[in-house]
């Protein structure tokens, strides 16, 4: 049987590359103007859903388990009213993604059990906090998709 700690991680980073992917798949078709574009009164643009993972990739996982020195502003990721460039944004984004795949395979396999605290998460150890970051991402994709079917539809 294969050691289950390189199992997870192995596994880990394959979903988070997968779902970045899917990002960019996603953003790709849209205009900087899109990118940033809130087709309805409620809800997020594209661009603050990104900014919004980035900063919650870079928080939880980036200062707490990696050590980044990472400072959260939350409230910015979904208000920041600088537009940053599209291919900026992703960047970050990607920058986020590396440093977690980083993280992940940094692990031991005691690593992975390590108690683990931060501000706005129930997650008790370091595996239960990168399985939650990840479900958050594919959380937000499926926004992400339903905001570029409706900026397409509105041409």
């Amino acid at each position: 049987m294969a050691d289950l700690g390189a199992t997870i991680a192995s596994s880990l980073a394959a979903r988070y590359k997968k779902l970045a992917g899917v990002v960019h798949e996603l953003a790709a078709p849209l205009s900087n103007e899109q990118f940033w574009a809130k087709p309805f009164a409620f809800g997020n643009s594209f661009g603050h859903l990104v900014l919004h993972l980035t900063g919650n990739l870079n928080y939880y996982i980036g200062a707490q388990i990696a050590a980044t020195g990472y400072v959260r502003d939350r409230p910015l990721e979904f208000s920041d009213a600088t537009r940053p460039s599209k291919v900026e944004v992703l960047r970050k984004f990607d920058q986020a993604i590396e440093m977690v795949i980083g993280a992940i395979n940094s692990q031991s396999a005691e690593d992975w059990s390590k108690e683990y605290t931060a501000v706005g998460v129930d997650a008790r150890d370091r595996f239960a906090v990168l399985l939650l970051c990840v479900t958050h991402l594919h959380h937000h994709i499926g926004q992400m998709m339903y905001l570029g079917f409706e900026l397409k539809r509105k041409g």
